[in-house]
């Protein structure tokens, strides 16, 4: 019944995408226009509710064409906005963060929002895209998806990551922070974790399936990294349901069935890792996550994480940085945040087009102001900022014909 429900929502959202853009703006009671380009320049908005307590406006602010030459300093726009709002106390529904089949592959954010069951998404964290072919929805940070942590924030301070409650649509925004390691049962010696479900690093000199004194890494994989774990030089201990050690091999790379869960280790870690494990070890894993105040984020079956890059706007005031290159020019966006009185906002930008030329940090950080947010958080964009329904893109995704990028998560209303 509710997808069926969903499908029928989706066709209207698809008809009013197309005609949103004609719409006109409310001469009544209208919000302030967006703090883009000229003063002057035409703005049209248009709302539609989709479900109890969700709604979908669709701006517009410019007519003028751009030029690409000058989609990174014209006044003119045009840009193509699109928020979702979402009230998690009269809504019946949850936002969820999902993956797919596995968090190693990636996928398109329609598909997402359809395997799932849900009405309309984004996407969400950044993920590792060109920086590993192999494992390319894999992401860079933080992911927390139904209480289960599958994978580690960064140590990086650009790293600014979401954590909700589904349920209540309670929101945390800051960098969060990790430790994890598994402990011998019997002897209670411990061995460092460095990550969850990443391919370890492999130091240079550690390339082929002998010892090396160099420095590794070491990760915990789960069954839901893929349909294999990352092969390679280095140490491999499966381990059973129960946590005892079933096998461990000198290199990486199997298949582990349902229950099972795999240390990997390269460099020095590998050897540490061979001593620590046989037959009759039995480990566990103990690992904390904590907020930027150094509160533990307690994991519940609603909880979800996600990561980004950059906060935008904290306690009502922009608190973007500053910055030169490509991630601080108009790119196209996606936003998470919340208003003052507790709803959800998702917000993505269309860039790098005619129609839409995108924006930098600073622009992003003052339209989630403009919009209303009091907190938010610079998600992944580029060629990944996608708004879509089950049957497909409701934005202009920047890429080969407007199609839309695999990603390696996305953020769903669930009816």
């Amino acid at each position: 019944m509710t997808r069926n429900r969903t499908t029928v929502i989706a066709a209207v959202l698809i008809l009013t995408a197309a005609a949103a853009p004609a719409a006109s703006a409310s001469t009544s009671g209208r919000p302030p226009t967006l703090p883009l380009g000229a003063s002057n320049l035409t703005e049209t908005r248009s709302t539609t509710t989709l479900a109890r307590g969700v709604t979908w406006t669709h701006i517009v602010r410019g007519t003028t064409p751009a030029d690409p030459a000058d989609y990174n300093t014209t006044d003119q726009g045009p840009w193509v906005v699109n928020q979702l709002l979402i009230d998690p106390h009269t809504a019946h529904g949850r936002l969820e963060a999902t993956y797919g089949k596995d968090i190693a592959t990636g996928d398109r954010v329609s598909d997402l929002v359809a395997s799932s069951g849900g009405l309309i998404g984004t996407n969400a964290s950044f993920f590792t895209y060109t920086a590993n072919k192999d494992y390319p929805g894999d992401p860079v940070g933080l992911g927390v998806y139904g209480g289960k942590l599958l994978s580690e924030p960064t140590t990086d301070n650009a790293e600014q990551d979401v954590v909700f409650d589904a349920r209540s649509g309670a929101m945390t925004f800051g960098r969060t922070q990790w430790s994890g390691k598994v402990v011998n049962r019997s002897t209670g010696a411990a061995f460092a974790l460095d990550g969850i479900n990443h391919p370890p690093a492999v130091p240079a000199g550690c390339t082929t399936d002998v010892p090396c004194d160099e420095q590794g890494e070491s990760d915990w994989i789960t069954t839901e990294f893929g349909a294999s774990t990352p092969s390679g030089p280095g140490e491999e201990v499966v381990l059973g349901r129960n946590g005892c050690v079933l096998r461990a091999t000198a290199s990486r790379g199997t298949s582990l069935a349902a229950g099972q869960t795999a240390i990997q280790a390269t460099g020095s870690d590998a050897t540490a890792l061979a001593v620590l494990a046989n037959r009759r070890t039995c480990f566990r894993l103990k690992q904390s996550l904590s907020d930027e105040q150094g509160r533990a984020v307690l994991l519940t079956r609603s909880t979800y994480g996600v990561n980004g890059r950059y906060r935008l706007v904290a306690g009502g005031e922009i608190v973007a940085p500053s910055g030169t290159g490509s991630m601080f020019d108009r790119n196209p966006r996606t936003i998470i945040g919340r208003t003052p009185d507790g709803r959800i906002s998702l917000i993505t930008i269309d860039g790098r087009m005619a129609t839409s030329v995108g924006t930098t940090i600073a622009e992003t950080a003052a339209v989630a102001k403009s919009l209303g947010l009091s907190d938010a958080t610079n998600l992944d964009g580029g060629g990944s900022t996608t708004l879509a329904s089950p049957t497909g893109a409701l934005n202009t995704p920047s890429g080969s014909g407007g199609t839309q990028r695999l990603v390696g998560d996305a953020l769903v209303w669930v009816p």
